[in-house]
């Protein structure tokens, strides 16, 4: 996938919440790209949790960032949360 694309962040958060909300992303492009340990990705969704409460919201990110990176941080949440422990893989 190429990577030159734009991240849904939001410039009213915080340093530290946009550093929780980009780890967490990294943490789903990791699962599509290479795999990722399910525990690691759920981590950081709980951490972006944290900054992103609204389930409306978070939805808007979710669409947003899989219509940029095909990436859909759902599908990535809900395998980890489906296996539990172990590596995801999600690639096409």
């Amino acid at each position: 996938m190429d990577k030159n694309y734009s991240y849904p962040l939001d410039f009213s958060w915080s340093t530290e919440e946009i550093s929780s909300v980009l780890s967490f992303l990294n943490q789903v492009e990791k699962a599509y790209e290479n795999g990722v340990e399910a525990q690691a990705l759920l981590d950081r969704y709980a951490k972006f949790k944290s900054v992103v409460k609204s389930k409306g919201q978070e939805r808007q990110i979710d669409r947003d960032f899989e219509a940029v990176s095909g990436y859909s941080t759902y599908r990535a949440v809900k395998m980890a949360r489906e296996k539990g422990k172990g590596v995801i893989r999600l690639g096409r």
